[in-house]
């Protein structure tokens, strides 16, 4: 990698921390930059007694609300870009992420049931998403095994089949859900991060960071994976066996932030776009860490704008898809449907 190449690529790993500090600074609740910074340095801990009245407003505001809030999204970016650039990879195919496989309808369906049907305690909406996109993916992985194998067609298939199997489950449950209700479902399906709080964080990014070690320890392997399953197999890969543990992994990562936020749509599918077309390689060990750095910055970027938009706060999936959805159709007339690796 020219030297160059290396200060970019490095730049790119950086990029995330000024946006984080950024976004600490974004809100209804204004706290000047010196103060921020003060008590950053402090500590999450209060130990100072002469601490004002106001300062420690400024201390909840950042430790109790914001700052949980911020690293959701950065880790969930994390999970979705990744998982995307992952999953492009093994199916050889552009316009797969983590959906195709029903994850989001899985998560979706789990989730409207425990809000419309099941009592109100705490952590069984996110326990019954984690639980239905778990067996949404295990379905359409079953589904498309055939003598003891899952080609790269019959999964994705199969995960159009499950998705429209549970997409239909689920406007049945939204008809039979009484109406106030119904609002909670809705606005759970268009993803929010406006009720994160350390309860989120720690349901969610332990599972995520350990799914992108994973995935990180399989870059090379996804490289051999994106190469067909004959030159895989010629290699000496386990194609069936990798394969399987990238599907699992993406799977647990996505699942375990959908299950806090709910549905945010694009990020998986956009972001490895425009790293493939910013580092100009298809290669798995510079795309994937490069994914996961603009993946948070991108899903942190439009969860500040959700939130300091307009007087009320918007669903961040709603910014994702106004953001994405026209932003993918310039990728695509770009490349005037040339190939992905280009």
């Amino acid at each position: 990698m020219p030297r160059l190449r290396k200060s970019v690529f490095l730049l790119l790993l950086l990029l995330p921390l000024p946006v984080f500090f950024l976004s600490l600074t974004i809100g209804s609740y204004q706290i000047p930059f010196d103060e921020l910074l003060a008590i950053l340095f402090q500590g999450i801990a209060p130990f100072l007694n002469s601490d004002s009245s106001q300062t420690q407003i400024y201390r909840d505001v950042i430790f109790m609300i914001r700052l949980p809030r911020i690293l959701l999204a950065l880790f969930g970016g994390i999970a979705l870009s990744v998982s995307g650039a992952s999953l492009q990879s093994v199916f050889k195919n552009p316009l797969v992420d983590s959906y195709i496989l029903g994850l989001s309808a899985g998560a979706g369906l789990g989730a409207a049931l425990a809000i419309a049907f099941l009592p109100n305690i705490i952590g069984l909406t996110q326990l019954f998403a984690f639980l239905f996109s778990f067996m949404a993916f295990m379905l359409t992985y079953f589904v498309a095994r055939d003598r003891g194998q899952a080609s790269t067609v019959s999964l994705v298939l199969a995960g159009v089949i499950v998705t429209a199997l549970f997409s239909a489950a689920l406007s049945m449950i939204k008809f039979f859900t009484v109406p106030e209700k119904l609002s909670s479902v809705v606005y759970w399906l268009m993803g929010s991060m406006a009720v994160s709080g350390w309860k989120e964080v720690l349901y969610s990014v332990p599972l995520i960071l350990l799914s992108f070690l994973i995935i990180t320890l399989m870059r090379w392997r996804l490289n051999v994976l994106s190469m067909g399953d004959e030159e895989a197999k010629s290699l000496g890969i386990n194609v069936e066996r990798d394969r399987l543990v990238v599907l699992l992994t993406t799977t647990l990562m996505v699942s375990s932030f959908v299950s806090v936020a709910g549905i945010i749509g694009w990020v998986g599918l956009v972001i490895p776009h425009l790293v493939r077309m910013l580092v100009r390689t298809p290669d798995n060990r510079i795309v994937i860490p490069i994914s996961a750095s603009l993946g948070g910055v991108f899903l942190l970027l439009a969860d500040d704008v959700a939130r300091s938009l307009t007087s009320y706060e918007l669903p961040v999936g709603v910014i994702t898809t106004i953001i994405g959805a026209p932003f993918f159709l310039y990728l695509l007339k770009k490349r005037g449907g040339g190939s992905w690796r280009q």
